[in-house]
């Protein structure tokens, strides 16, 4: 069993429940999927980098990531539809567990200056989305084989109705949200 996925059963749902007066076990908030995803602009001049950032993303991940496509053609961006633009992974289960814990008690403290994460970037609904100006901070990443430092968008989904459920779930499994106040 995962420690995260652990700790969450064992500490965080009894406080979940205090916290929020829920009734009924399922009520309390999980975690239920992460999902990562590169977007990769360059890739209509150079498409050769899609491959490299494949195999970053299947790295860092533990799971095979998927090329993504553009939905529809922008003619300022030289961007037709189908064209590959991106790569995602989306985690679930155990898989999800691992990467959450590494992703706070690892890779957060490698970033430079780090003072901790934006506790505004809930979208309404429970869901956190972190970005990462460099994916080079991943420990699975050698620096000496990247042709380009390459940005990454770490969406967390829960079953949270509210950001504030949300927001305590996620403190609660470790994740270092800065104090507000604090500048960025």
């Amino acid at each position: 069993m995962p420690r995260l996925k652990d700790h969450y059963e064992k500490n965080v749902t009894p406080k979940l429940v205090k916290e929020f007066n829920y009734n009924n076990p399922n009520q309390v908030p999980k975690v239920v999927k992460v999902s990562l995803n590169m977007g990769l602009g360059e890739a209509i001049q150079n498409p050769k980098i899609l491959d490299g950032a494949v195999a970053e993303l299947t790295a860092i991940s533990g799971q095979k990531a998927v090329i993504t496509k553009a939905r529809r053609s922008i003619a300022a961006f030289k961007l037709r539809e189908n064209m590959s633009i991106g790569v995602r992974v989306t985690l679930r289960r155990d898989r999800m567990h691992y990467f959450l814990d590494k992703l706070i008690n690892v890779v957060l403290p490698r970033v430079r200056d780090f003072r901790g994460v934006s506790p505004k970037a809930f979208d309404g609904r429970g869901n956190y989305t972190l970005g990462l100006k460099e994916h080079l901070i991943f420990p699975e990443i050698d620096y000496d084989k990247i042709d380009k430092i390459k940005g990454l968008n770490i969406t967390i989904v829960t079953t949270a109705k509210t950001d504030d459920e949300a927001r305590f779930l996620l403190a609660e499994l470790g994740m270092p949200f800065r104090k507000t106040g604090q500048p960025h």
